[in-house]
Parts: C-alpha cells; structure tokens; sequence
C-alpha cells in the first residue's frame, strides 16, 4: 500500500473512532455530558442531534459516495471540534486536547484524501 493512502486512513479511522466515541458518549452517559455541555455553556437539548450528527458524518466521511456529503461532513466536522476546542479553552477545563487531536486528524484526512482524490486530471493521463 502505497504511504499517502495509508496516512489517509490511518486518521480516517482515528477520527471516525474519535467521533463515534464521542456519539456513544453523548447517548450512553447521557447524565455526565449534559454536566459537561452545561459546564461549558451549551445547551443540553443538542447532545442527541450532535450525536446522530457525528455518526452520520463518520459514514459520509468513510463512504466516499457522494462528494458534496463528504465535504459538508468535513465541514461539520471541522466545526464542531473547533467549537469544542475554544469552549474547553475558555473554560480552563484542560480538556480541550482530543478536540485539538480531533482537528489534527482530520486535517490530515482532508488534505491526503485531496491528494488521492485530485479534483483535476491531465486530459492526457491513461
């Protein structure tokens, strides 16, 4: 296998696995993450359509079957854990490291699946 496509899923599923930790938490211990999410600043009612929200994006992001749903759930993505990072950093939790994992991860699957996937090809390529 040649090194971009394994880097492209290497974070992939590090970041699937991430979001969908993160859904199972949000459905499974519920009590503890509306604490968390009121700690925060947010509102409790979000925590089921985030979840289902994160679990949607990862099959957009691993399916790869329509574009346009990839890069909305890349989109998403980006802005949840973006969201989530600048929400632990102002509340000086210390928690803010795996959204900041989470950004870096999916950095990494955006631009290599960019590199694998080119948007333009050579007329003259076989």
């Amino acid at each position: 296998m040649q090194l971009p496509k394994l880097i492209y899923w290497f974070s992939t599923v590090l970041l699937s696995l991430l979001l969908l930790f993160s859904a199972g938490m949000y459905i499974f211990n519920h009590a503890d993450v509306v604490v968390a999410f009121e700690g925060l600043g947010y509102p409790s009612h979000i925590i089921y359509p985030l979840a289902l929200a994160k679990i949607l994006a990862v099959a957009a992001i691993v399916s790869s079957k329509v574009k346009f749903l990839k890069q909305l759930a890349y989109a998403g993505v980006f802005f949840n854990l973006l969201l989530a990072f600048m929400a632990h950093i102002v509340s000086g939790d210390g928690a803010g490291m795996l959204a900041f994992l989470g950004l870096f991860l999916l950095g990494t699957s955006f631009v290599f699946d960019k590199i694998l996937k080119p948007k333009h090809r050579s007329a003259f390529e076989v």
